[in-house]
């Protein structure tokens, strides 16, 4: 009888979600439901799953509304009507197409009309929805002869009273109103929750027709849907590049075995062998089409000149390496292909490709094209309701004040000051956790679909462009497509721009792939070791520097280690802490085992990789590559099943008692297995990022100005822009303030100088800033002030900050007397004016007093503009001159000593530890080189940070394997000298100090455990 159910994908009007909603309908022995969320399909194929958990007979439709009024509801005889809706509802969402008032022409749909929307001609397929409460309107003239085109309506959102009044708000979170001005058309009835079938019947005893009618449609629909089976590799995805199985197995021989001759010649039979193993399995397990897709991606981004890095545990696969999707060599660094594919995989296999965030559109916007717009469409994922976006729109719905709700959002609730307002906000917030909010684009996860992917799903267009799928990933798996995954960093884009930059200011052509010097170059080693990589794509951040230096990293396989172990699972583990010392003292540990010694001797026998659980599955324990996959995806989570890992477990604890291996040695291996597998990091992903790394640093190296410069216009990575714009001046740069008459957008280099673009100043807009260095292109330089202003149509709030930023100091004259100037030539002035009055009417001159500015007036200005002083640095504007009594260079020599340091904030991270929140802390000194300070519980309660600005430092220095870090005892900032342009405004004269950044990141994870609680052993299994 319930033929208009509602789940809470019914975005912010259900309360219901979809195992509640049947749940709920079990209770009440219900035998067939029909799930009709408002225009979307997100939840049908979770809800057949769910039902068939119970015996209900599922049925899939959905309710159609056009904005707030219900036009009719459509329920799908068979699967395939459901694909009718959905392309109805794409045209809709994609392409603007209107939502008539009456269905279309389907042929697999039952069509329910409300009382207040009945067309003139009711079709065969098309029914008359009534409710309970509406019976008494069947005396009626115009519904007497209707009657037998009458359906039973109960729709279902809600279940109690509270419930109810959550639906109330969410409806009012919607429609951007309060409670209280929420209409009757707003809201739904306050009958839409479950009734007994028999209640139902009761009531529409008089009208048997409709009972049956209603019947009718419950027993005619269906919803045969097969979803992917476990073990099968059968999917929905585009089955083949060509035009069959044999076309495509053919076509990727051949591109193989042609990557085999470029990659390694003729004569490597080991890599011939493994190209060989590799195709039968891709062969047999029916993935050829995956692969020749993903090499035609990789075509096309090479046909355009972009970068791209496949990574991933793609770059396990030899056959990847040979078709130039991962440029990763397996055998050199002996990945296993298992842990990329294997006879027990189902899914396709994984790749990760990344572009420049400036590409990745082109990119996509040649997969739409080339596959078709009806066969692609991104992944789509539910964004619930956050714990600000709670407090904020469920207090906008009771009334609240936007102070109050700044309040509310911003504090912990145990500091909320509760008052019976409050108390319902808290009330029905907590309800809200979990909600579904809005559905949003799946970062990177694309679809491409054998059958219209409107077979599956309607499609939506998010503001970024491209179209998604009502559905998350999970259920995409679910049913049988697999994503391909495109996409984006800063980090290729710094790489791009710099081998550019390069050849536009020295000619030069780096061929950034070639290998020698992409993995050892030795100044490269030189500068791992020391941990000299600001800048660098994921070796900048201080964690990842000291790691460096820890390590003395001096060649590309320790830094792949170095870009595995720094992973939070890892250091979680207690591992990073002993590879640390492994790698430092490799004579004073004994292997656990021989087999480890044998298999893990490049990482100390400590399972760092997620192949080094399949080493220790397969040669300890025995198991084939296949079952240590399992094993692996069981522990990491991914595909977890406890019955799964317990099968694996006991195969793995028979096989080593028949190699011989003691119970305890067994269980000892197996407990580091579980220790480390859920935490490890794919080799060949971190093969990948250290690849990327060492490009950086070489161009880093050997390019420093381009490179920095790439960095700013990619802005940034770990740290502000300040920071990399200090690294340039290190470089050897001369940094010059933006220029109306030298500077683009963009951050330019002009030799040794670097100008600096318009996008760094906060305040201008974007188009203007464009609209200056394109006026200038076109039309020659800017003579003066006022040629500018003829020039650009801008106001006198925008010719300030080009004035005090110093972008006019070509014409020669002061700030002061220039902003007089603009005043002037702007008096009275109209812009559709522009032209005529300026070239007509020359300006008058005028004699101006001489008009004197302080020393540091220009980095105020520039502290105020871009959020950092260019024409001085941070230590110039102290008011002591004292500069510190130890400097970094000289750390190294005071280990257990106390120091006094006088240094710059660059960065601070939040710690916990059992004690409470400590920090680490990143500084410059006045000679512009890093050091990094811890600060523990103690101190921090009597010297906390004061926010951004130089310090006073007193700690104490400790040497941890060639890094120094200073312990703060105390610490305190060091006052600014007060703002010269304020010089007779005390309240003004320190504004502009509280403008001083400082770069904070937080994070919740538990504390790393002490040397004495990691338990490895360090001496041999006896």
């Amino acid at each position: 009888m319930f033929l208009n159910c509602h789940s809470f994908h019914s975005l912010r009007y259900g309360t219901l979600s979809v195992t509640e909603l049947v749940r709920q309908a079990d209770g009440l022995g219900i035998k067939e439901l029909v799930l009709t969320d408002i225009n979307t399909v997100t939840a049908i194929y979770e809800f057949k799953k769910e039902c068939e958990k119970y015996g209900i007979k599922p049925i899939a439709g959905v309710e159609i509304r056009k904005e707030n009024k219900l036009l009719y509801i459509a329920v799908a005889k068979e699967f395939s009507g459901i694909g009718e809706v959905n392309k109805m509802l794409t045209a809709h969402n994609c392409d603007g197409a209107e939502l008539s008032e009456t269905a279309p022409e389907f042929n697999q749909i039952f069509v329910i009309y409300p009382l207040n929307n009945i067309p003139e001609n009711l079709k065969e397929n098309e029914f008359v929805g009534i409710r309970e409460e509406e019976l008494n309107l069947l005396i009626r003239p115009e519904f007497k002869d209707k009657t037998h085109k009458m359906v039973v309506l109960h729709p279902v959102t809600f279940s109690t009273k509270k419930e109810y009044n959550l639906h109330r708000i969410l409806r009012a979170i919607n429609n951007n109103t309060i409670l209280s001005k929420l209409s009757e058309d707003d809201v739904c009835r306050k009958s839409e929750y479950f009734t007994s079938e028999l209640n139902l019947i009761k009531s529409f005893v008089h009208y048997p027709e409709i009972i049956n009618n209603t019947t009718k449609i419950l027993a005619t629909c269906r919803f045969d849907f097969t979803y992917k089976e476990r073990g099968s590799t059968e999917n929905k995805n585009k089955k083949y590049y060509l035009e069959s199985t044999e076309e495509d197995i053919a076509l990727l021989s051949k591109l193989a075995y042609e990557g085999l001759e470029k990659r390694y010649g003729l004569k490597d039979e080991v890599a011939r062998k493994r190209v060989e193993k590799e195709l039968k399995v891709i062969g047999d397990l029916n993935f050829s089409a995956y692969f020749l897709i993903t090499w035609d991606i990789v075509q096309h981004s090479n046909k355009m000149g972009f970068m791209h890095v496949g990574r991933g545990s793609g770059a396990n696969s030899i056959v990847s390496y040979c078709l130039g999707i991962t440029d990763i060599c397996p055998l050199e660094l002996d990945l296993y292909f298992e842990r990329f594919l294997n006879l027990n995989r189902t899914a396709p296999p994984d790749f990760d490709l990344d572009w420049s965030w400036q590409d990745r559109d082109a990119m996509l916007e040649y997969i739409f094209k080339k596959y078709g717009k009806e066969h692609v469409a991104f992944c789509g994922t539910n964004v619930q309701f956050k714990y600000k976006s709670i407090f904020r729109e469920v207090g906008k719905a009771f009334g609240l004040p936007k102070e109050e709700l700044d309040n509310l959002a911003g504090k912990s609730m145990e500091t909320h000051e509760i008052n019976s307002v409050v108390k319902l906000v808290h009330q029905y917030g907590k309800l809200l956790e979990k909600f579904p909010n809005q559905r949003s684009m799946h970062a990177c996860g694309i679809l491409i679909s054998d059958e219209p992917i409107t077979t599956y799903s309607a499609l939506e267009m998010p503001p970024k462009g491209f179209p998604i799928v009502q559905f998350d990933m999970h259920v995409a798996e679910d049913i049988g497509l697999e994503k391909f995954d495109i996409l984006s960093q800063r980090g290729l884009g710094t790489i791009n721009d710099t081998v550019k930059l390069i050849k536009e200011t020295r000619g030069i052509d780096v061929d950034i792939r070639d290998t020698t010097i992409s993995k050892n170059e030795p100044v490269c080693n030189e500068y791992l070791a020391v941990g000299k990589t600001i800048g660098c794509f994921y070796i900048e951040s201080p964690a990842m520097r000291g790691l460096l230096r820890r390590l003395k990293c001096e060649d590309y396989i320790t830094l792949v280690a170095a870009s595995s172990i720094i992973r939070p699972g890892v250091a979680q583990s207690g591992m990073m802490r002993e590879y640390i010392f492994r790698h430092n003292h490799p004579d004073q540990f004994e292997y656990f085992h021989p087999i480890f010694e044998k298999h893990l001797s490049d990482t100390y026998g400590i399972m760092v990789y997620q192949e080094d659980v399949l080493k220790i599955a397969q040669y300890f324990g025995g198991l084939s590559l296949g079952d240590g996959d399992i094993l692996r995806r069981a522990m990491s989570g991914k595909g977890r099943s406890l019955s799964a890992l317990q099968k694996v477990k006991r195969h793995f604890f028979e096989s080593c008692i028949a190699k011989g291996h003691s119970s305890e040695l067994t269980t000892e291996a197996y407990r580091q297995i579980e220790s480390f597998a859920g935490y490890s990091f794919c080799k060949a992903h971190s093969a990948s990022y250290a690849v990327e790394s060492y490009q950086s640093l070489y161009l880093k190296i050997y390019y420093p100005l381009e490179f920095m410069v790439s960095v700013i216009n990619n802005q940034g990575g770990f740290y502000r822009t300040e920071v990399y714009i200090h690294e340039a001046r290190m470089s050897g740069a001369s940094v010059q303030n933006t220029c109306v008459n030298t500077s683009e957008f963009q951050t330019v280099l002009k030799e040794k100088e670097i100008y600096l673009g318009f996008m760094v100043l906060q305040s201008l807009e974007t188009k203007v800033a464009q609209m200056i260095s394109e006026e200038r292109n076109n039309s020659g330089k800017y003579k003066s002030l006022e040629d500018f202003i003829r020039r650009i149509p801008i106001g006198i709030e925008t010719i300030q900050i080009l004035i005090f930023i110093g972008a006019f100091r070509f014409t020669g004259k002061q700030k002061n007397e220039l902003l007089i100037d603009a005043r002037l030539l702007l008096i009275n002035f109209k812009p559709e004016n522009r032209n005529l009055l300026l070239i007509e009417e020359p300006v008058q001159e005028y004699k101006l007093p001489e008009l004197r500015r302080e020393r540091f007036e220009d980095a105020f200005d520039e502290l105020e503009i871009i959020g950092f002083p260019v024409s001085c640095s941070p230590f110039d504007l102290l008011e002591t001159k004292y500069r510190g009594s130890v400097f970094v260079k000289d750390l190294l020599k005071f280990h257990k000593r106390q120091v006094k340091m006088l240094a710059y904030l660059i960065s601070r991270k939040h710690v916990p530890t059992k004690k409470g929140t400590m920090f680490f802390g990143t500084w410059i000194d006045v000679n512009g080189d890093y050091f990094d300070t811890a600060h523990f519980p103690d101190s921090l309660k009597q010297y906390d940070f004061q926010g951004g600005g130089c310090y006073l430092l007193l700690g104490t220095v400790e040497v941890d394997y060639h890094f120094p870090t200073v312990t703060i005892h105390k610490m305190a900032k060091m006052p600014m000298i007060p703002d010269p342009r304020y010089a007779y405004d005390e309240q003004k004269k320190y504004d502009a100090h509280r403008l001083v950044r400082e770069d904070v990141s937080m994070t919740s994870r538990k504390p790393y455990p002490q040397a004495h609680e990691i338990g490895l052993p360090r001496q041999k299994f006896n």
